[in-house]
């Protein structure tokens, strides 16, 4: 875990009874110039912040996806649990087959293809899908989708942490909405990242905005996520209820 800048603008500043807001969707990579460099340029993306072990890409949409250094970094082997994925991003696309080849020409693989949507792995190995929606402005970011042992439970944790509504909750899948929405599905065998122990790594964190990091910390605590080592004046790490790890950024 290390600090980042926020990705936020005043649209997406929190809502007055959130704990926070969603900054930045972080990627553990052994290659950070490679994994940004096939972000930026699928998404449209500029460069925010640059540093030795850490890039972050704004996309047009203003969804903030950095990219941190992990040397030792073991990619997920979708769609199994004994190395999973812990998350994936979806993205919005006009045209499934032409998104997917320039995903491929820029260092993807393609791991499953579906009539309204396409998995396919970056090239730190992150799974992430493309979803068909033709009335798309090119690719956009739909959402952030974690798995989890219980849908319904992790999406209630994160409506409280980002003070909105759980829109959706059916058959195993969760979502809550605002302008960076985010989905949860259950998974059967679930495998929670351990951070920091390295034989259960964390593939992607979140990054949440926070005014203080004293309130902050009280409020997620009380919510059910843990405190986890780590941390320094700027930040705080936990972990939600399915044991995904966060940070509190100030």
């Amino acid at each position: 875990m290390t600090e980042s800048t926020s990705a936020e603008s005043e649209a997406t500043r929190p809502a007055s009874d959130s704990v926070g807001s969603l900054d930045t969707v972080v990627l553990d990579t052994p290659d950070i110039v490679t994994e940004a460099d096939f972000w930026k340029t699928l998404t449209g993306g500029t460069v925010s912040q640059e540093d030795d072990d850490w890039i972050t890409v704004v996309t047009p949409d203003l969804w903030g996806i950095a990219f941190q250094l992990a040397p030792d970094h073991i990619a997920p082997r979708w769609p199994g649990q004994e190395r999973p994925q812990q998350a994936h991003i979806d993205l919005y696309v006009p045209d499934l087959a032409t998104a997917s080849a320039r995903a491929v020409e820029l260092g993807a693989t393609v791991l499953r293809e579906n009539e309204q949507w396409i998995t396919l792995a970056d090239p730190a190995g992150h799974p992430f899908d493309l979803c068909l929606k033709e009335d798309a402005d090119g690719i956009t970011v739909m959402g952030t989708t974690f798995d989890c042992p219980d849908a319904s439970a992790l999406a209630r944790f994160w409506s409280g942490v980002m003070g909105e509504p759980v829109t959706y909750d059916a058959d195993g899948v969760a979502m809550i909405g605002g302008s960076k929405p985010m989905l949860f599905q259950s998974v059967e065998g679930y495998n929670a990242p351990r951070w920091p122990d390295p034989e259960h790594p964390q593939q992607v964190h979140l990054d949440i905005e926070v005014s203080d990091l004293d309130t902050g910390e009280a409020a997620v605590l009380a919510l059910g996520a843990t405190r986890l080592p780590g941390g320094n004046s700027g930040f705080r790490v936990f972990a939600d209820p399915a044991g995904h790890p966060f940070c509190l950024v100030h």
